[in-house]
């Protein structure tokens, strides 16, 4: 098992200028702030269970020419799973997936995902049709992981198997949600 928030740091690190970063809800959304701070090219969703798959997913139809990373874990994947197959059916290249996969739902008192019982999200994502579907165990496969994410062709989709841990919540320093949207809109857009 790996450590996440270094893992999402690194991936973050190695991120090309116009990357743009969609963290899903509860520890995706901490991890990327706090790799990240206040960077106008992360969105950060907070309330809202399984619906960053389709937002990464709109969001890389959308904006073609720009990379986007959609980091979440496996219970929010988990909601909104038929998102994958849109994401296989539509193949947008410019879109990667890192999938923060602890089998619990960490944000609700870690009770057992799917993913504990036997459901492979790669295996899942494969099955949609995504480009590219692997698993991430150990140091050696975590090295390569940054630049798979910001450079191979899409859709693709790593699962991270992280540690179960218990980590400080990192809030956005500047997240409202009009504010939010209408500032990663124009970061998304090149209008900042």
């Amino acid at each position: 098992m790996l450590p996440r928030r270094p893992l999402v740091a690194a991936v973050l690190a190695a991120r090309p200028v116009a990357g743009l970063a969609v963290a899903g809800l509860g520890s995706a959304a901490w991890d990327l702030a706090a790799a990240t701070g206040d960077d106008a090219r992360d969105f950060h969703f907070i309330g809202a269970m399984g619906q960053a798959a389709p937002f990464a997913l709109g969001l890389a139809l959308a904006q073609p020419e720009r990379r986007v990373l959609l980091v979440t874990g496996d219970g929010e994947l988990l909601m909104g799973l038929g998102a994958l197959a849109t994401i296989g059916a539509q193949a947008p290249a410019n879109l990667a997936v890192l999938v923060l996969d602890n089998e619990v739902y960490a944000e609700t008192g870690h009770q057992p995902t799917a993913t504990a019982r036997g459901t492979d999200l790669a295996a899942v994502a494969a099955g949609c049709g995504l480009r590219h579907a692997w698993a991430v165990r150990g140091e050696d496969q975590a090295r390569a992981l940054p630049e798979s994410l910001w450079r191979e062709a899409g859709p693709l989709l790593a699962v991270a198997k992280v540690e179960r841990e218990t980590l400080p919540l990192v809030f956005p320093p500047s997240f409202d949600g009009v504010g939010a949207i209408d500032r990663f809109r124009a970061a998304a857009t090149g209008q900042t």
